[in-house]
């Protein structure tokens, strides 16, 4: 798990964290039961005082992102959370905008932009079909 916090930010770092670890579940990088690291270790890893790490963990326990075992470790909650479906929602949406935008500059209409998803969707569950036919 790599996370990159930045002191000038202006966001305190705890809420950097808590961010991170919430865009990292949301986009499937971090996997339902999967451990984060220990607190010591991410501190350690980020250079930030243990406290931070754990008042982090304590705020995506609360939003029902992570789960923790007494003496075991901090998990990644099954089905992560509405906030991390949210999240989910949120980076499809941005890069909807941006494709949208990007359809627009070039002249075509949402109606193109529609049919060349839909012929893209096609061609790349063709190829995740062949491919698992050849496996």
């Amino acid at each position: 798990m790599q996370l990159h916090i930045s002191p000038k930010d202006g966001t305190p770092i705890y809420a950097q964290i808590v961010g991170q670890v919430k865009h990292l579940v949301a986009a499937g990088r971090l996997r339902p039961h999967e451990e984060l690291l220990p607190v010591r270790t991410l501190a350690a890893q980020i250079l930030v005082n243990p406290n931070t790490v754990a008042r982090a963990y304590r705020e995506l326990e609360s939003a029902g992102v992570v789960y923790t075992r007494q003496g075991a470790g901090t998990y990644v909650a099954e089905g992560g959370s509405p906030l991390a479906e949210r999240e989910r929602l949120r980076l499809l949406s941005v890069r909807a905008d941006a494709l949208l935008v990007e359809a627009d500059h070039l002249g075509f209409t949402l109606e193109e932009a529609m049919e060349v998803l839909r012929e893209r969707d096609a061609a790349l569950r063709n190829e995740r079909e062949n491919s698992h036919a050849e496996s």
